[in-house]
């Protein structure tokens, strides 16, 4: 038997929008679809929001604003271009985005609102780990933290170095970061962290005099990583040899 679809939208004014909007997002959330007949970007969004929302079962509502006919709306929204989509949640505007987008970020957009424990594309594709998929969630997210570094950790793995720099370079630094760029310029000789405790205390013995030592040494420490109790103490002792 075919499904049953639930109500599509519902097309707001600016008498109804109290009611059908602000007070309807106190128990549901509501997506707002900010349009007008003349927008070639509309016509191709608004299908793709219809079909995700209708798929959350009454659990997101959409709304379509004609701005053209409702400029009292746009106006409250600042709405600077279209198609603008605003998503409000207990009567306040919790997440936003402009122009036409693909499916999977609508439907990315629009998980987010139900609070689902399912995971997003972006999520299920970092899951998957492969370079191919890898790249598939930049191409939805290209500053997305975690697939960055989990891009430049398996090119740092494939002794693809310099690709992998490269690409930490689009985020800023963090612990996570400085780890992958360590593993790359330790070219993967420490298999085990008891292999890099052995190299500490060796060079423990010439950082003071060795640039490069001492540079090595740094990045054996961010292999550790910062929870690792081990970092703190030759951190201690490195500060001990240089001063």
């Amino acid at each position: 038997m075919p499904r049953i679809l639930a109500l599509v939208s519902i097309d707001v004014t600016d008498e109804t929008f109290e009611a059908d909007v602000l007070e309807r997002s106190m128990t549901t959330p509501v997506v707002v679809d900010l349009w007008a007949p003349w927008c070639g970007p509309c016509t191709s969004l608004g299908p793709i929001l219809e079909s995700v929302i209708d798929e959350t079962a009454g659990e997101v509502v959409l709304v379509k604003v004609n701005i053209d006919e409702n400029p009292a709306i746009a106006s409250a929204f600042k709405v600077q271009s279209i198609p603008a989509v605003f998503a409000l949640d207990q009567g306040k505007v919790v997440s936003t985005f402009v122009g036409a987008q693909p499916e999977a970020q609508v439907r990315e957009f629009v998980t987010a609102l139900r609070g689902s424990t399912e995971p997003t594309e972006i999520e299920r594709l970092r899951e998957l780990g492969d370079e191919a998929s890898l790249r598939a969630a930049l191409e939805l997210e290209p500053d997305n933290e975690g697939a960055i570094i989990d891009l430049a950790e398996l090119l740092a793995g494939e002794e693809r170095g310099t690709e992998a720099l490269e690409l930490l370079t689009r985020i800023p630094e963090t612990p996570d970061t400085r780890r992958v760029a360590a593993l790359v310029r330790s070219g993967g000789l420490f298999t085990s962290d008891e292999e890099v405790e052995a190299k500490l205390t060796e060079l423990l013995e010439i950082v003071k005099d060795d640039d490069a030592a001492r540079q090595q040494f740094i990045d054996l420490l961010e292999l550790l990583g910062p929870d690792d109790p081990r970092t703190s103490v030759f951190r201690r002792k490195l500060t001990t040899r240089l001063f």
